[in-house]
Parts: C-alpha cells; structure tokens; sequence
C-alpha cells in the first residue's frame, strides 16, 4: 500500500505544484481545497489510510492553526507538515505548540519537502511503535493495531472481532511465531474486559509436577518446598483474561482438572479445603493439531470441544508476504530506537529479498533478523548485507555452484577426488585501488569513484552529497561536469 498524503490549500496552483511533487517522491496525493475538508477527510474512514499531512497556515474560515487544534482535539496523531510564505518566529512557535511536526517556507523546494515527509514518515512509524507496546502494557490492545493487507489475515481479525463481543473460549491454532497471543490480546483488548489482567502461561514450559500448583495455585506447606501462598495463575486472571499457549502439551492428568475449572468456574488450590470461584476469559492457542492429538490418546476429546468453541487459523508468514513491509519497518523503527542507531530505512533490494524469503520461523524470525541487522548496520540504510543468512537461501541472491564437469564419451557427471570450495567474500563499500592491469588507479579516477558513489548512497540529494563529501555546492557541479557524471545526478 503507497504511501499516502493529505494536501491541505486554497491555492490551486499550490495544491497542483504540490501534488506533482508527491507523485514524483512515489506517494499518493490526497487533495483538500480547504481546512474543513481536510478536517472531514482526517475525521472519516479515509483518515485512517492518510500517513503524512501538508497543511497551509493562511486560509479563510478554518486556518492551519485552527485545523491543527482541532486534530489535537479529534485525537488524530498524523504528522503534520506546515507551509505558508511568512516564516516568522512566532509563526513557526504557534504552529510547532499547537502539534506541527514541521515548517517549512514558500515555495518550497522538492528535496526539502521530501527530506520533510521522510522524516515524518520515520518518527511516526516510532511512536506508532511505542503506542502500541503502550496499549500491550495496559491490555488495551485493538484491532488496529493487527492492521494487515492479507486477505487471509483480514479474514482471521474478522473473525477475532465477531468473538471479542462475547466471552465465548477461543481456540487460536497456528505455527509457531506467527502471533497467536498478539490476536488473544487484541481480543481483550477490543471486549468488555479491556484494561483487565491478561495472564499468559506456556503449558509447554512448566514441570509437569507443578503444573497444578502454577494453574490453581496451592496453600502454604501444601508440599514439600511450598513455603508460601501462591493463588495461581486462574485466580491471578479472575476479571480479565487467561491465555494458555501451547496447550497440547498439557499432562492428562491436569486436562482433567483444567476441565473442571472451565465447567465450574472454580479451583481447587492444592491443600486448600475449599474451591475458589473465577471469572476469566480463556483463549486458548496451539501450534499443532489437538484433534490429532486426540486421535493419539494424548489430549482429552472432552477437553477439546471445550475449548474448540470458536476456532481460528493464523496464516503463516509466507501466505502474507504483503504484510513484510510494513512489519519489517517497524521493527526497525524500534530497534533502532532501543539501540541508539540511526536506521532509517530498508534498500529496495533488500526489502524484495525479505518479501521473497519463505519465514519458516514467521513474524519472530523475522523480528530476530531485523535486529540483527540493526544491530550490524553502520549506516541509515539496510541493505543485503546485514542479511547474509537470509540471502545464502532465496535463488538470486546467494553464491551459484557450477554444475560438474561431464564426460563426453560417458555421459555422466564427473566426481572430483577432492572437492575444494572457495567462498570470495566482497566488501560492498570497499574501494579498489588497483586497476585490472595491476597499475594504482589516479587520484582523479579515485575522486570520480567516491562522487559516483556518495550520489547513489544519499539517492542524488545534492545537499547531502555536498555536505558528507565536506565540498560546496558549486564545486560538486564543477566535478560532475570535469567528470561526465552529470547524467547520474539527473
């Protein structure tokens, strides 16, 4: 899905000029002739697709001060890009307190505009980012944040919506790492019990003996070891939501129990002399087939149809490739964050080579790759490099073995002795110094080299070129012209 943003103007010459230019960064423009049509758009269902907002500060009625106010008021978090042809200082302030992101001055430049939106872009993906592990940490989690451009996936939230109304047991199946207990949250978080405790228990990493005690808790001196109270992870849930992942791993014998308390709605703490009512939401989720497992004799079929009320499948990562993107770049936003990095965006290639790869890990794999090259990365741009392991395994990107030799009188392939296989590890950002017939390459071939380069590295944004190479603008021009280069900075 493009990158879409709101022209707010009067001016239709302005609003032309500025359309052309977002068409021309790859965006899709979105025009309003007026502060209360843009208010209209922001506040409707279009708003929730519009990424970036240009705005002029001087129109009749409703100005830019006053939609910005407004947009303050309706709860809209779109970042906001300010124009007008009287940049003062109180202008600049009154717009930056009233939630402006930025200011910029009539008539403004392409690249600077760009530079403007890019930079929105980035600091919005974010704090959308820390909202959302705002909204995890307060069990306020909704469906907007599981925003998807699969079919698939937007079948799954469908459903996920329909059983957030009630307080039906929901059965969630699906590989691993493909978010099943971001959908349970999501489900409390859109219900009657939004904000309400959300406890999560892996059945799959608790000792079997003290599976019971974890579940239904245990008095003080119950056994050996239980030198403390411990209400249990159903009594800890009462009022919100129990989410038991993993849940044909469960041992039969706490099945039984388990059953109990769903039918009953009540515990037995191991050494208590009296049950204890709950009231809980159970979702439960599993990454493999709990009819089959019933089939085995290692899942109670009673159990089962207990739990499997209302049943969903999240599709694995490589049935929603659209979905990469948009989730890659936001990881990145926050890791780069947590890492004090300055990663601002994902290489055109290496973005297709995330799209291409199959995911057999889903969404955590992907997580734990991102950071990895975060981590890795030395610039503001992540490219193939920082995914070595991912590329050795998608056809294109990795190193081609030649098939052998074949003999011509026999046919068949010959099988060396002793097979020697040399891997030529290149640095994408070294610089050779040598020409191929052995001689020192000039200085004069050298400084075309660097100036070729830094004009693909900063996309030909001339400013950046200029300022990184520690030259003016004029003598940037100069060379690209001594060089032949002219058409590269096109």
């Amino acid at each position: 899905m493009p990158t879409t943003v709101l022209i707010v103007d009067d001016d239709p010459v302005q609003r032309r000029l500025l359309e052309a230019m977002i068409r021309r960064f790859g965006y899709e423009p979105i025009v309003a002739e007026s502060g209360e049509a843009g208010l209209r758009i922001m506040t409707g269902e279009a708003g929730e697709r519009i990424d970036a907002i240009v705005l002029d500060l001087v129109m009749p009625e409703i100005d830019g001060i006053a939609m910005l106010e407004k947009l303050r008021e309706a709860g809209v978090e779109t970042p906001v890009i300010v124009q007008t042809a009287h940049g003062s200082i109180e202008t600049v302030v009154t717009a930056m307190r009233a939630g402006a992101f930025d200011f910029v001055v009539k008539p403004v430049g392409a690249e600077r505009l760009q530079v403007s939106i890019q930079n929105a872009m980035r600091v919005d993906i974010l704090e959308d980012e820390i909202r959302r592990m705002r909204r995890r940490a307060d069990g306020t989690l909704t469906f907007r944040d599981l925003a998807s451009e699969s079919p698939d996936m937007g079948r799954v939230i469908r459903l996920a919506e329909r059983a957030a109304k009630s307080n039906i047991p929901v059965l969630i199946e699906g590989e691993s790492g493909t978010g099943k207990e971001v959908l349970a949250r999501a489900i409390q978080g859109s219900g009657d019990r939004r904000g309400k405790p959300f406890v999560t228990v892996n059945c799959g990493a608790i000792p079997e003996n003290l599976v019971e005690s974890t579940l239904f808790g245990h008095e003080k001196g119950s056994f050996t070891g239980a030198t403390d109270k411990h209400v249990g992870k159903f009594v800890e849930a009462s009022g919100g939501t129990l989410f038991l992942d993993e849940i044909g791993e469960l041992p039969l014998d706490a099945q039984v129990k388990l059953l109990r308390a769903i039918q009953e709605g009540e515990v037995d703490p191991v050494g208590g002399k009296k049950s204890v009512r709950v009231d809980i939401r159970l979702i439960s989720a599993t990454n493999k087939s709990l009819l089959d497992l019933v089939k085995q004799g290692r899942f109670r079929e009673d159990l089962y149809y207990r739990l499997n009320v209302f049943p969903m499948t999240l599709p694995p990562l490589r049935a929603r490739r659209e979905d990469v993107p948009s989730l890659a770049m936001s990881f990145v936003a926050r890791f780069s964050a947590e890492e004090g990095k300055r990663v601002r965006r994902i290489a055109p290639d290496a973005m297709k080579l995330l799209v291409n790869y199959a995911w057999p890990g889903n969404v955590r794999q992907l997580e734990n790759a991102l950071f990895r090259a975060v981590v890795l990365a030395d610039g503001d741009e992540l490219t193939v490099a920082e995914f070595p392991q991912i590329a050795a395994q998608v056809e294109g990107y990795g190193v081609e073995i030649p098939p052998a030799p074949v003999f011509a009188e026999t046919g068949t392939a010959q099988a060396p002795l002793k097979e020697i296989v040399r891997v030529e590890v290149h640095d994408p950002y070294a610089l050779s110094l040598v020409q191929e017939d052995g001689e020192i390459r000039s200085l004069e071939m050298l400084e075309a080299e660097i100036i070729r380069f830094a004009l693909r590295h900063y996309r030909g944004h001339m400013s950046e070129v200029s300022r990184r190479l520690g030259i003016g603008r004029s003598t940037l021009y100069r060379k690209l012209k001594e060089f032949g280069l002219e058409e590269e900075a096109a």
